[in-house]
């Protein structure tokens, strides 16, 4: 049977395909409208998914929608109301509009005709941090871990712990709104200066420029329930403000800065930013170490917005005690989709467990024809070569000679991060690389690291690291070996953003990996995602071709063609 699982639609609304091999294919509808703020129905996504495994809605035997919008709306109005009791009269007509809107929005019928499907497929509704929770326990190994699943304010919860056995998925606790450390970590982006929703990773590298100087309030703030629960002290947060998660005077006294005052003490910044990360750290070890002993498991699955967050997964992956963790790749609202599927599999239909995630190559591929048709209706030179090893060869001298290259491989990745099928790769040795990535063409601060991709095998010799560097959800370190070779790489203590690429999941990568070391000090290659500043990884050629010509990027390998710029 062919499950196809909806994300809410919202920001990162995905859509997947699950047949009894596994998943087939996945794809967030950002990409495909090249639009990181998209929110809605992915009717563009779910077109994709039946057009790349070459089925249509008759073959489809249940849809499983990542969304109980009903409960949804009510927790939410309710939460809104409870958390400013002065604005109940302002906002009364907003909460009661939210109410009335849960009934027809929550309807299967909507939301369905939308992506205008037969009225005889089967439909099933699940919870959204359930989803998130499927999604990191399905696709793991695992046959029996915890499962802690963290977000801003999923359906009017922020959070849930679970326990995975075998096919079925049992919840032990619910984080209920306020009490959300998402919505810390966003509010203090937003302070910060960067965008809610979409910056956060810029809090979590400029953490490393600070020291935690404000870690007690933030442990005080994010840690106040005497059972151990995730409960939020909210003296910490403006009553009087319809958004609960703005902060209070008494937060702006507890770090000795007035409210309009932060832009001008940059450096408080970065210590505010390392704080929250590691107090973040701090409550999150005890929290899990009270479930890991309750519950006595030994493995530990991680999903939702919270868990993008590689610093964050590093040090949890060390201090919490559990034997192995994995995070889901696409932990935000995008991984839903992938869950929900898997939960019709398993709850619904009462299936059993299904291969674990090996890779996340589930997009969109493009034959060579097609590429070729991009390519000559836009006009532009290309060489063509044959062969593999002749396609290698020119991108190793074109890295060799200090080019910046995008390359274009295979499906699209699912997920935020760039994987080796749509990344930009330079040499870390050629002359100002870090600087020509971040100035033409990332346009970003200088604070944010770029990753270092290495094979598999030659990954022990220079690093230590968990199995989560093939997904790029953690981070590693650098042995003494590497200092020296990755040196302009390092993070704080050694640190390294790493991705390691396995053979068996992507052939094409790792054999020009193994090629560049070759003729290199070592086979590590700088992997940043191909994108232009603002929008979400490429997807199809044409938008290769576009954000190529649009940026400081000196050559396209795209398939077995090659473009260069003079």
């Amino acid at each position: 049977m062919l499950i196809l699982g909806i994300s809410p639609p919202k920001r990162d609304a995905s859509a997947a395909l699950l047949s009894e091999r596994g998943l087939e294919t996945a794809i967030e509808e950002s990409k495909l409208v090249r639009s990181r703020g998209f929110s809605g129905v992915p009717r563009g996504a779910v077109e994709c998914c039946l057009d790349k495994t070459n089925v249509s809605w008759s073959d489809i035997g249940m849809v499983a929608i990542a969304s109980q919008r009903r409960n949804s709306r009510l927790r939410q109005a309710l939460v809104q109301a409870k958390s400013a009791p002065l604005h109940l009269i302002t906002d009364a007509f907003s909460h009661i509009k939210e109410i009335c809107r849960a009934g027809p929005e929550s309807s299967t019928r909507r939301f369905l005709d939308e992506v205008k499907h037969p009225s005889n497929v089967a439909v099933v509704h699940f919870e959204h941090q359930r989803c998130h929770a499927a999604s990191a326990f399905y696709a793991s190994s695992f046959d029996r871990a915890l499962i802690l699943t963290l977000d801003e304010k999923g359906e009017g919860l922020s959070g849930t712990v679970s326990v995975g056995e075998g096919n079925r998925i049992r919840t032990l606790e619910t984080m209920a709104l306020p009490h959300s450390v998402g919505r810390v970590y966003s509010q203090v982006t937003t302070l910060l200066g960067f965008a809610a929703h979409s910056e956060e990773q810029k809090t979590q590298w400029l953490s490393l420029q600070g020291e935690p100087a404000f870690h007690n309030v933030f442990v005080e703030m994010l840690n106040t329930s005497s059972n151990g629960s995730l409960r939020l002290d909210l003296s910490y947060f403006d009553r009087h403000s319809s958004d609960p998660t703005h902060f209070s005077d008494k937060f702006y006294r507890r770090i000795g800065l007035p409210r309009a005052r932060l832009s001008e003490a940059p450096q408080t910044g970065a210590d505010l930013a390392c704080s929250l990360q590691k107090a973040c750290t701090t409550v999150l070890s005890k929290f899990l170490d009270k479930w890991r002993r309750q519950t006595g498991t030994k493995y530990l699955c991680l999903a939702g917005g919270v868990f993008l967050n590689a610093l964050l997964v590093d040090e949890l992956e060390r201090g919490a005690g559990f034997e192995d963790v994995f995070v889901q790749p696409g932990s935000g609202n995008a991984g839903c989709s992938l869950g929900a599927a898997w939960l019709a599999w398993h709850e619904t239909l009462g299936n059993p467990r299904l291969n674990s995630l090996a890779h996340v190559y589930l997009g969109p591929s493009f034959k060579a024809s097609q590429i070729k048709e991009v390519l000559e209706n836009c006009k532009t030179p290309y060489r063509w070569f044959r062969t593999d090893d002749e396609r290698n060869s020119a991108t190793v001298q074109l890295l060799e000679a200090g080019k910046i290259v995008a390359w274009y491989q295979g499906a699209t990745e699912f997920g935020p991060r760039a994987l080796g099928n749509r990344s930009l790769l330079a040499s870390p040795w050629a002359p100002f690389v870090k600087e020509n990535l971040n100035d033409y063409i990332k346009h970003r601060e200088h604070f944010r690291p770029f990753a270092l991709a290495v094979p598999a095998e030659d990954c022990s010799h220079y690093f230590d690291c968990t199995r989560q560097a093939a997904f790029m959800t953690s981070i590693g370190w650098a042995k003494q070996s590497a200092h020296e070779l990755a040196k302009n790489f390092l993070l704080p203590a050694g640190r390294v953003r790493l991705h390691v690429v396995q053979r068996e999941s992507n052939p094409s990568f790792w054999t020009l990996l193994k090629k560049f070391g070759e003729r290199s000090p070592a086979p590590f290659l700088i992997n940043a995602s191909f994108n232009l500043f603002g929008e979400p990884l490429v997807n199809s050629p044409r938008d290769a071709v576009r954000s190529f010509y649009s940026s400081g990027v000196d050559a396209l390998v795209i398939d077995g063609f090659i473009l260069a710029k003079r």
